[in-house]
């Protein structure tokens, strides 16, 4: 069965029919897909009801290879869901409750709210994320995805210009504390180190250029800090214009595919001490 798709915003996002992540593995059927994601960048697949955490990672290790946990090992930070593949992106601690105000990690999971793209922080990038709603909140905590690749496009050329060949440092404790999280440890900030990686850069599948940043972007390189962040900001200003911007509505058993490589996204505001937001997403990573 082909492959059904209807465009969701005028520049990008698609809802599919057609595949079922449970059965589809065929490689004719993971090329048409990667064709769509190339073309739409952003792809909703959904599904009765949520995949199982071993159907999640068996179809995105389709799509390329796997990153794998490397833990913060933030302090108190319980095993909910035994898997290295997968990133527990819901409100929940280790036995299932909501988190606590205050709680150190539900406030670094709150900083998920900025725009960012995933694993901008590593040196080996995300490519794909492949997120599955197993509890979605009655009001509130959509995903909201912008295209890089039309705000590149639009730039003006004498700011395309001025951003050749600048490099962006990505840290993922700038975010957490840019968020509203604490300070974090010495020892927590060892477990990931910052990276570096272009401000342009060109899309290794559809060659278009893309505009690389992150609420984890903490400097650029030979530029004053000051004036460093504040190109960030003005590129971020510019990159989340509603023109450039969709909102997700999750129902249960939904799975959203974005290319962190021509994306930005963030989490939208829930009443996280109320209801139970569960997600759990599986991410490739470049080769």
């Amino acid at each position: 069965m082909e492959i059904k798709t209807a465009q969701l915003h005028p520049l990008f996002c698609a809802k599919g029919k057609g595949i079922d992540m449970r059965s589809d593995n065929s490689p004719e059927k993971i090329s048409a897909l990667k064709s769509i994601l190339d073309e739409f960048a952003v792809y909703a697949a959904p599904h009765k009801v949520p995949l199982t955490n071993e159907e999640h990672i068996a179809f995105s290790s389709l799509l390329g290879p796997i990153a794998r946990k490397s833990a913060p090992k933030i302090s108190g930070t319980g095993n909910r869901l035994p898997f290295d593949e997968i990133v527990d992106q819901s409100n929940l601690d280790g036995e299932n409750k909501i988190f606590q105000n205050g709680d150190k990690r539900l406030a670094y999971k709150r900083a998920n709210r900025q725009w960012h793209t995933d694993m901008s922080y590593r040196s080996n990038r995300a490519t794909w994320s492949l997120l599955s709603a197993h509890v979605v909140p009655p009001d509130g905590g959509e995903t909201e995805l912008a295209d890089m690749r039309a705000v590149y496009d639009d730039l003006p050329e004498k700011m395309k210009l001025s951003l050749e060949g600048l490099i962006a440092e990505h840290c993922y404790w700038h975010s957490r504390v840019l968020g509203g999280g604490p300070e974090p440890t010495s020892e927590e900030r060892a477990t990931r180190p910052p990276a570096q990686h272009p401000l342009v850069h060109t899309h290794p599948r559809s060659g278009r250029k893309v505009l690389y940043i992150a609420s984890h972007v903490r400097g650029v390189l030979g530029m004053p800090q000051n004036e460093a962040m504040g190109l960030i900001s003005e590129l971020l200003t510019i990159a989340t214009q509603p023109k450039y911007v969709f909102s997700y509505k999750w129902a249960v058993g939904d799975v959203l595919i974005w290319d962190n490589l021509a994306t930005i996204h963030r989490g939208t505001d829930f009443d996280d001490q109320r209801y139970v937001r569960d997600m759990r997403r599986v991410t490739c990573r470049e080769h």
